[in-house]
């Protein structure tokens, strides 16, 4: 019973995890330079 506990809780914290990266990706942030352009030197787009 511990073990899926721990399992849905992984799972409900990976969810989170990659909808917050679709969200910030359709906003136009980037994990490589992070919306700041001028210091990307324009590598993330």
């Amino acid at each position: 019973m511990g073990t899926a506990l721990v399992l849905a809780i992984l799972i409900v914290i990976v969810g989170c995890i990659i909808r917050s990266m679709i969200k910030d990706k359709k906003a136009g942030k980037s994990l490589q330079c992070g919306g700041d352009c001028k210091n990307c030197h324009g590598g993330c787009h």
